[in-house]
């Protein structure tokens, strides 16, 4: 849906894209990677106003912030 602007689902181009937000006490729609806030790494969320699909992306300059991340581990 990011790239293509299309539902991969239903085909619509009806979409929404709801950008990522880090709020007090790490709220929001984001990864924690550390303790602080300053350590969040926003998810952007595209929504299909059709059928209701969603897709979650993060900056692709966040990934490394990513996996030095200790909450995180290798598939």
């Amino acid at each position: 849906m990011k790239r293509t602007r299309l539902c991969p689902k239903c085909n619509s181009s009806d979409l929404l894209r709801i950008e990522g937000n880090v709020g007090a006490y790490g709220v929001g729609n984001n990864i924690m990677t550390g303790a602080t806030v300053f350590s969040a790494v926003k998810v952007h969320r595209y929504v299909c106003c059709s059928c209701g699909f969603t897709e979650e992306w993060i900056d692709t300059a966040d990934i490394e912030k990513l996996r030095n991340s200790k909450k995180s581990t290798k598939v």
